[in-house]
């Protein structure tokens, strides 16, 4: 089978255990060379989604009430979708621009979608073990505009999904990784951590390959993300920032510098 279509297969599985297996079994195949390098396969512009969790815009999604541990699921819940959605953002970098970009390229972005499945995995069985699942509550739609925003360049692919969606993420997982934690939640706080760890490499791929692009394309990496973020984020970049998470991921203070606000 081609690696397209195996990719391609993944993402128009709907259910979230399902879509978990289906990934895990595209990582395995490629990495056993089971999958050829071809790509004649064009990816879905949506993924295929379960019924549940309702999809409303980011603007219609209902305030989290109730009492701490509500809020605590309200909000692992709200992670899990995250993670589901990376799933298919990390598989549709591989086979959306694999031609392009190489092997090593489909090598990382591949790595990314079994760690957001496994990521995925932790979530929902977190929230089963406090009497909730995924689908329970509903989440917002907005989180594969970025796939749309950019389908078109991997360099803005780069740019937006990495560099800034998951950055945010190494910016504000420690602090709620320790308002779980003084809630007495150390397992929630646990499955962050090693979420946030690997978010780092996660950044750092996307750095990586998003210099390498640009000295190919003969840009400054730091001038190049900063026009990429005007045209393509629809948001603000917002300090503070995760200075050493970032530092580790390569996004140093001179792609920041000017483009917080």
């Amino acid at each position: 089978m081609s690696l397209s279509l195996a990719i391609r297969t993944a993402m128009l599985t709907p259910d979230p255990t399902a879509k978990v297996m289906a990934t895990r079994e595209v990582v395995r195949r490629w990495r056993s060379g089971e999958l050829t390098f071809t790509f004649a396969h064009s990816m879905p512009d949506v993924p295929a989604r379960p019924d549940k969790p309702e999809l409303l815009a980011p603007g219609a999604m209902p305030r989290r009430r109730g009492g701490a541990e509500r809020a605590r699921i309200a909000l692992l819940h709200a992670l899990a979708h995250i993670e589901f959605v990376a799933i298919d953002l990390a598989l549709d970098a591989a086979g959306r621009f694999g031609a392009e970009m190489g092997r090593k390229f489909v090598d990382d972005w591949l790595s990314v979608a079994a760690d957001e499945a496994m990521h995925f995995a932790l979530l929902a069985r977190r929230l089963r073990t406090l009497g909730s699942f995924y689908g329970a509550l509903p989440a917002h739609d907005g989180l594969w505009d970025a796939a749309r925003e950019t389908a078109h360049d991997v360099a803005a692919r780069l740019a937006i999904v990495p560099m800034v969606l998951e950055a945010r993420a190494l910016d504000v997982s420690p602090q709620t990784i320790a308002r779980f934690a003084s809630a007495g939640d150390e397992r929630s706080a646990r499955v962050l951590q090693r979420i946030l760890d690997d978010e780092i490499r996660h950044v750092r791929f996307g750095t990586t390959h998003f210099v390498a692009l640009c000295e190919k394309r003969q840009e400054s990496p730091p001038a190049a993300w900063k026009r990429l973020v005007a045209q393509h984020f629809h948001g603000a970049v917002k300090p503070p920032f995760n200075d050493s998470a970032r530092h580790r991921a390569g996004l140093s203070r001179e792609f920041m510098a000017g483009v917080a606000s």
